[in-house]
């Protein structure tokens, strides 16, 4: 079972973005495989939260995204960020190849989504502790 956490931080603009962060991730954390860090963004008309279709959509690709990387752990989702006109996916895999494939399996049910890809090596994992510093801040 994942444990999840959800925290308000300030966007550059001063918008509110909702950061959803993921704690149970030790054991990929500490295999130096899991090394690149995947970010899959999709931006949407809405300025601050996106419109209900969208979150809907949204929800189901988390859905699938998190299904497919449970079932295959090639990779591990932790972090979602939502607001200011953006949703961002951050994941830590061991290859940018089979997530590529993995991740086209998890959405291939859903209509074509906006999305742009980024991957880099973050083997220090220093994205994600940054997304904790949110958390930190919100129980401070």
């Amino acid at each position: 079972m994942q444990d999840w956490w959800t925290a308000p931080a300030e966007a550059p603009d001063n918008q509110t973005v909702m950061v959803t962060g993921r704690r149970d991730v030790d054991r990929f954390r500490n295999n130096p495989r899991f090394n690149i860090r995947v970010t899959i963004s999709w931006k949407y008309a809405a300025e601050g939260m996106p419109s209900d279709a969208d979150a809907e959509t949204m929800a189901a690709a988390t859905e699938a995204l998190q299904a497919q990387f449970e079932a295959d752990p090639v990779a591990v989702l932790t972090g979602i960020y939502t607001g200011a006109g953006e949703r961002t996916w951050v994941f830590y895999t061991l290859s940018t190849h089979i997530f590529n494939k993995k991740l086209n399996a998890a959405l291939a049910p859903l209509p074509l989504l906006p999305l742009e890809i980024s991957a880099e090596n973050d083997p220090e994992w220093e994205e994600y502790a940054e997304m904790c510093e949110c958390e930190i801040q919100a129980n401070d």
